[in-house]
């Protein structure tokens, strides 16, 4: 999905940080710290600066009740204030770990919870001042401190050395929650995006499927006014004289009017109902279609079809399947991929057995980096830059990583399943190879189950590994 630079501003000024969800956190922090405050205080009897805790506890409730009162509940709140909740958050639990005992506190890790959050909810420029922050905290607390509280009589002490062991599990605990926080945050938004974008296309396919009943209904509404002109044509031709131009004429129009009885018809039939003539297709013309609109962008497109060595009866019959615009635009997609990378050729080879068809899509080029090749498939992988907007198909994300996420989205939905690889040396070049079961290539759609282990195959390579 690609965002306007408005859009792009949107976004920056405001977080994923909901208002209930800061509010619902930091109850749950009051309600732990006054329980465990309590605990110490009263059950265990250790000393500590009660009233004052107590203060800190209540200041923290009282601004959950200022946020409710100020906001509505699904307010969604922008980077700069859910930044500054988060930093009150981290100084108000640090004010309390001083009163009670700092670095040896065993509740000094909670620190690292509002930089987490912030790490799966704001920018990584508020992450990391937040990081900052209890980082600095957290130093102090080693230095700057009260007792911990313990038995009377008795001071609870620990090494240096080990409060400095404390200091590094906080830090290095923060650092690695706040990454792993901000990595799954980041793959959630990059799927949700690449799955609007493929809901995008498959919309676009429906509206097309949706002209069939604007038609039908436009040949309802033909069919009265073209009945008319042809028996009014039938009447004035019973008058006209024999063999006279304006015989011809009404004769001609006659024969029209026709034709266009017989245009109708086909417009009429429902939009459900397929064209007998287009409705199936078999794998030869599959590829042509697919790759027709790719010839002559620079690469040469070979294409060969033939049946497997060993092939006999049946298996010796091309395969035709059914229609089906997601998988015309996966394929097209990936056979985009291959003439885009191309130096020079693209070779298009169709084989086909008993039980599986294969096609085989081979250019002549580098094949894929080693260092993309697990994470293709994901949204947002590529190694195309990105092209000007102008340059791109209406609504079509180009150069962002999500033209084989979507390709590998509709041919897995058609019952494929998708694998890439490199070509084996000396031949150079990306291999991505599709593949249904044979049965289930030439079965209805409607009966066609979600996935399939083997039958048709699709080999597609690319010359520079080129993926978008």
């Amino acid at each position: 999905m690609v965002m306007t630079p408005a859009e792009r501003r949107t976004e920056a000024s405001e977080s994923r940080l909901r208002l209930q969800t800061a509010v619902r956190l930091r109850w749950f922090g009051v309600i732990g710290q006054l329980v465990t405050v309590c605990f110490v205080y009263l059950a265990l009897g250790f000393p500590l600066p009660f009233g004052i805790c107590l203060a800190f506890i209540a200041l923290s409730a009282w601004l959950n009740v200022f946020l409710r009162i100020l906001y509505p509940v699904r307010t969604r709140l922008n980077t700069a204030l859910a930044t500054c909740l988060l930093a009150y958050d981290i100084l108000q639990l640090a004010a309390l770990l001083y009163l009670t005992g700092g670095i040896e506190n065993p509740f000094t890790f909670l620190l690292v919870a509002p930089v987490t959050v912030s790490a799966a909810t704001l920018p990584p420029v508020n992450t990391i001042a937040l990081g900052l922050v209890g980082a600095a905290a957290t130093v102090l607390l080693v230095f700057y401190r009260l007792p911990l509280p313990w038995y009377r009589g008795t001071e609870f002490d620990l090494p240096t050395l080990y409060n400095i062991g404390l200091l590094a599990s906080v830090l290095s605990g923060m650092i690695f929650l706040a990454l792993y926080a901000w990595r799954l945050a980041k793959e959630a938004r990059q799927m949700a995006d690449a799955l609007a974008a493929t809901e995008m296309v498959l919309a676009r396919e429906q509206q097309l499927h949706a002209l069939d009943g604007l038609a039908a209904a436009a040949a309802h509404e033909l069919g009265t006014p073209l009945s008319t002109i042809a028996v009014v044509a039938r009447e004035l031709n019973k008058d006209a004289p024999q063999g006279s131009q304006l015989s011809e004429d009404l004769a001609l129009l006659q024969t029209q009017a026709v034709r266009c009885r017989e245009i109708l018809k086909k417009l009429t039939r429902a939009p459900t109902e397929p064209d007998p003539l287009h409705a199936r297709m078999s794998v030869t013309q599959l590829i042509e279609e697919a790759a027709g609109p790719y010839r002559g962008f620079g690469a040469e497109l070979v294409m060969t079809a033939s049946p497997e060595q060993g092939s006999e009866g049946a298996a010796l019959q091309e395969p035709v399947g059914e229609r089906r615009p997601g998988v015309l635009y996966g394929l097209g997609n990936l056979v985009e991929n291959a003439v885009d990378f191309a130096r020079e050729r693209v070779d298009i080879g169709a084989k086909w057995s008993a039980r599986q068809v294969t096609i085989e899509i081979a250019d002549d080029g580098s094949g894929v980096p080693a260092d993309v090749m697990d994470a293709l498939g994901e949204p947002y992988i590529t190694t195309r830059p990105a092209r000007p907007r102008g340059q791109t198909k209406d609504g079509e994300p180009s150069g962002l990583g999500l033209g084989f996420f979507i390709a590998k989205t509709l041919l897995e939905r058609s019952g494929a399943t998708v694998t890439l690889d490199n070509r084996k040396w000396p031949e150079h070049g990306a291999i991505v190879k599709i593949s249904w079961q044979r049965d289930v290539f030439e079965r209805k759609q409607a009966t066609m189950p979600a996935a399939a282990s083997e039958g048709v195959g699709l080999q597609l390579t690319d010359a520079d590994g080129g993926i978008h």
